[in-house]
């Protein structure tokens, strides 16, 4: 598998794609020399399934399964600020 950095991927986006769709080609996306994503065609030709429709072994939906996240981390939070308060302080 040949290496692509960022830069040139969003350079040639479109010849790229165009290879992996076309040619099955595959290739490791690098940022700043290391790899961090692997490009490569779907096996089938069906669209994968939305996220809220993945089920999860222990509770149903992928949806629930972050809303009930969501509530245990509501439940346990110390904090005086509000999470979004905290996000927004870090994203100055």
């Amino acid at each position: 598998m040949p290496d692509i950095g960022i830069r040139e991927l969003k350079a040639r986006a479109s010849e790229i794609v165009r290879t992996v769709r076309e040619k099955r080609a595959r290739y490791v996306v690098t940022h700043r020399g290391r790899p961090v994503a692997i490009l490569m065609p779907l096996e089938s030709t069906e669209a994968p399934a939305p996220a809220h429709t993945i089920q999860n072994e222990n509770s149903g939906s992928a949806w629930e399964e972050l809303k009930r996240l969501g509530e245990e981390i509501g439940r346990e939070w110390q904090s005086e600020k509000s999470a979004v308060e905290i996000l927004s302080e870090t994203r100055r």
